[in-house]
């Protein structure tokens, strides 16, 4: 196995196909793997093809919530910047929520999304955090099934909104992006540093 995709604890295992159709997800890329394939051998056969935003797509999907969350928390502070007190609410709302997940912030959260400024991208943050739970949100709202893949859409959404602010290095921060999507998969922080493209390496 490529030692980039070892020890991704944190994925389950189940076949990828099943994930992404229960999250009404379909790849751009097209895959001739058995329906059995597992999120980590199609990640690989992804990078083989440098199919990289699909890779992030599946990223999205296969995450848990918390992490999903986290990881699009990360995407939105490449380009917001350290943390301060003019962090946009939805992004601030966000992290408080991967910190203490619970009705609490997550309302807290929702609430962010009503109240954002029409160009606020970090509202897919808030977004991802609302349907975490595959539900509607908290409170009454939870006996609501929320939209199937809205929480991983979100996410994935938030580090493509990262690579259209960071066009300039596209190769090289779409590489950040998944091997930070890796590293929390293993049960890091996602603080990774960035690294040659490996698409350049490979070319």
């Amino acid at each position: 196995m490529n030692p980039r995709f070892q020890d991704l604890v944190k994925i389950p295992d189940a076949p990828a196909a099943k994930l992404l159709a229960e999250a009404n997800v379909t790849l751009q890329t097209r895959l001739d793997l058995p329906a059995t394939t597992l999120p980590v051998e199609m990640l690989e056969a992804l990078e083989e093809k440098q199919a990289w935003i699909d890779m992030l797509m599946l990223l999205g999907v296969v995450l848990p919530p918390r992490e999903r969350v986290w990881w699009a928390c990360l995407a939105a502070r490449d380009y917001i910047g350290p943390k301060s007190d003019k962090d946009p609410p939805a992004l601030a709302r966000s992290e408080d929520w991967v910190f203490n997940p619970c009705d609490e912030t997550r309302e807290a959260a929702r609430q962010t999304i009503d109240h954002a400024y029409v160009d606020d991208e970090t509202v897919h943050c808030a977004t991802s955090v609302l349907y975490a739970d595959g539900t509607l949100g908290p409170g009454d709202l939870a006996q609501y099934p929320a939209p199937a893949g809205a929480a991983e859409l979100s996410a994935f959404a938030m580090n493509v909104v990262a690579l259209t602010e960071l066009s300039d290095r596209f190769d090289e921060h779409v590489q950040l992006l998944i091997d930070r999507a890796l590293d929390i998969a293993r049960g890091g922080s996602g603080r990774v540093k960035a690294t040659q493209s490996r698409k350049e390496a490979s070319s």
